[in-house]
């Protein structure tokens, strides 16, 4: 497929990764045709080739209007509660938009955009408690998750492997813990480094309190994520139908060593305090990722160093909090 016949819709294309793919994609060639699925909350991003519309994918009308007259080649489905606690808090809602809202793509695709390419964003939550065996995940591994969050996945990605077997053309992205610049303070990187900017600004007495840091995970940069999303756009037609591809590092770090590394980069001394309220053991202590799927399929490595990872995090908030003044 030539670049100029490619149609890109990508939903929650407004949220965290979404900006950063957005970014990506348009960057890739000036004649395909970009078209952002966003919350009725969120603003627009201003890049030339890129459409924006507003999409609620738990509304299925309004899925199926845009699918049909969007037609589109491929279709990012990024829209999800992400955030474990948000999802905690209001079961109801994440089951509607994390799986309910992915069925109404999917039908709405194999009615309206028969030939279109579906990249399911699922989620490295599903594999849940099969991370108790403390090695590197594969694909294969059991589909045991521990959180509403992880749940509802699952059980998404589980319908499209197999409504592929209907005629759906997709693909099962599974990415690891990400993080990058412009993540919310709801994730565990963006709390530190927030918190960081404060102490050093003077707006927070300069400790921070934590629960358990032994939890070893394996992260990825956002641009190495959104790196694999697109080579998996660029490669689609040369992959198996329905295959699930983790974006893995194959490498963990510990909550605690992300914390003192973050510490380092600080300007001002930073004490850590054990707050028992905020101390649980983790149902998972490691969470580490097999890549060997991804680069077979996408050719794609985590090439990022993490440490600039966590810097520009840093750096991000700093920046955040000195423009909200």
């Amino acid at each position: 497929m030539s670049p100029a016949a490619r149609r890109i819709l990508v939903t929650g294309g407004n949220g965290f990764v979404g900006r950063h793919l957005v970014t990506a994609l348009a960057a890739l060639d000036g004649s395909q045709e970009i078209i952002v699925g966003r919350n009725n909350d969120a603003s627009a991003q201003q890049i030339p080739n890129v459409s924006s519309v507003s999409l609620d994918v738990t509304d299925m009308q309004q899925v199926r209007d845009l699918i049909g007259r969007a037609q589109p080649t491929h279709v990012l489905h990024l829209a999800a509660i992400a955030a474990v606690s948000a999802a905690e808090s209001n079961i109801e809602l994440t089951w509607d938009v994390n799986f309910r809202g992915t069925l109404n793509v999917v039908l709405a695709m194999i009615e309206l955009a028969p030939t279109g390419r579906l990249l399911f964003c699922s989620s490295a939550d599903i594999y849940g408690a099969s991370f108790r065996i403390g090695r590197p995940i594969d694909e294969t591994a059991l589909l045991d998750p521990v959180s509403v969050y992880g749940a509802t996945k699952a059980a998404a990605d589980l319908m499209v492997g197999q409504m592929v077997r209907q005629g759906l053309r997709a693909i099962r992205l599974r990415p690891f813990n990400h993080t990058g610049p412009g993540q919310s303070e709801d994730f565990v990187v963006p709390s530190f480094a927030a918190q960081i900017a404060r102490i050093e600004r003077g707006e927070q007495k300069p400790v921070i309190r934590v629960g358990d840091l032994t939890s070893r995970r394996d992260f990825v940069d956002v641009h190495d994520v959104v790196d694999a999303y697109v080579r998996a756009i660029l490669r689609f037609d040369d992959i198996p139908p329905g295959s699930p591809i983790n974006i893995a590092s194959g490498r963990a770090i510990s909550i605690g060593e992300i914390l003192e590394l973050l510490r380092s980069l600080s300007a001002v001394p930073i004490k850590v305090e054990q707050d028992p309220a905020r101390t649980r053991t983790a149902d998972t202590p490691i969470r580490l990722g097999d890549p060997r799927t991804a680069a077979d399929l996408l050719g794609w490595s985590a090439r990022t160093d993490f440490s600039s990872t966590l810097a520009s995090v840093l750096n991000y908030y700093r920046n955040f909090l000195k423009q909200s003044v």
